[in-house]
């Protein structure tokens, strides 16, 4: 074995060493209210990931899907016609506040939403529910924040995970959560004139 080799398994060794004894302090287990937020792309995409990890696993799970209701995803089309039975969806929004035009209807929508999404939460035969959007629908306060919190807070199963998207995620949201996530904007090639792209960006 040369020094290179020694040198670099020692080292190893010693940070095995430390992440054992750190991982044996970690024991509680808790469903996790997690915010993925940020101008940055990435936050519906990571959300829909743990969706497929949740389907993966056998944990019954479900999205609930605010304000781009009217799209056709990628997301919405493998879960409707090949999952349906591992994952509830409901469509709540009826597409972009600034395509919409009616703050009512906007509104009526989120409320719809939310009120499904409780429901989602407090069944006792799902584990884990997405709220994709919900931060839009939480900035334009066409939903109250603290009621939302205190939903999450108080009457959220001890073993549910909640995960809640979209930009500008409150600070009262932020302050409850367990996890959050902030997706920086470093480049996008919306701003060179490119539109969005089936399978990146839908």
């Amino acid at each position: 074995m040369d020094d290179l080799t020694a040198r670099h398994n020692e080292k190893m060794r010693k940070i095995k060493a430390a992440r054992d004894k750190l991982m044996a302090t970690k024991t509680e287990q808790k469903g996790l209210i997690i915010v993925h937020t940020g101008a940055g792309k990435g936050k519906s995409s990571s959300g829909f990931g743990m969706i497929m990890r949740c389907i993966g696993h056998g944990i019954p799970c479900a999205v609930v899907q605010f304000i781009k209701g009217t799209w056709i995803t990628g997301e919405k089309e493998l879960l409707r016609t090949r999952f349906a039975e591992e994952c509830t969806f409901v469509v709540s929004g009826e597409g972009f506040t600034w395509e919409t035009q009616d703050r009512d209807r906007d509104v009526a929508a989120a409320q719809a939403g939310w009120a499904r999404a409780k429901e989602l939460i407090l069944d006792p035969e799902i584990r884990f529910v997405l709220l994709d959007e919900i931060n839009i629908a939480l900035r334009y306060d066409y939903l109250d924040i603290d009621e939302v919190v205190d939903f999450l807070l108080t009457r959220k199963p001890q073993m549910t995970h909640v995960v809640l998207t979209g930009r500008n995620a409150k600070p009262e949201l932020i302050e409850a959560a367990d996890l959050v996530t902030e997706m920086t904007l470093v480049k996008h090639p919306f701003k060179d004139g490119v539109v969005a792209q089936k399978g990146v960006e839908f």
